[in-house]
């Protein structure tokens, strides 16, 4: 139950961060809080008859990280790569 709730907050705190932030970064590091939510959610959600988690939730919570990793390193990589056109004065419109 704590741990349900505990990942009920984390999605709220991501999803307020991920629309109330003006800076990418921040919005990417929200949005990866509110999967941790939601990771923390799946797993503790998937206890409850026994004492240990179900394995396929486990795997799919596992999954769901390496994927997020990947796409965290991805969009970081791609608002280093906007900044670094701003900051160099790179016109993205083609002109």
């Amino acid at each position: 139950m704590i741990y349900t709730l505990a990942g009920g907050v984390l999605f709220v705190i991501g999803l307020h961060g991920l629309f109330a932030r003006g800076n990418l970064v921040m919005r990417i590091m929200s949005a990866n809080v509110a999967a941790a939510g939601t990771f923390l959610i799946i797993v503790s959600a998937s206890g409850h008859e026994a004492s240990v988690a179900d394995p396929v939730a486990q795997a799919i919570v596992l999954t769901g990280i390496v994927i997020a990793v990947s796409v965290t390193a991805f969009a970081l990589s791609l608002v280093r790569r906007l900044d670094s056109g701003r900051s160099r004065g790179v016109r993205h419109g083609g002109h």
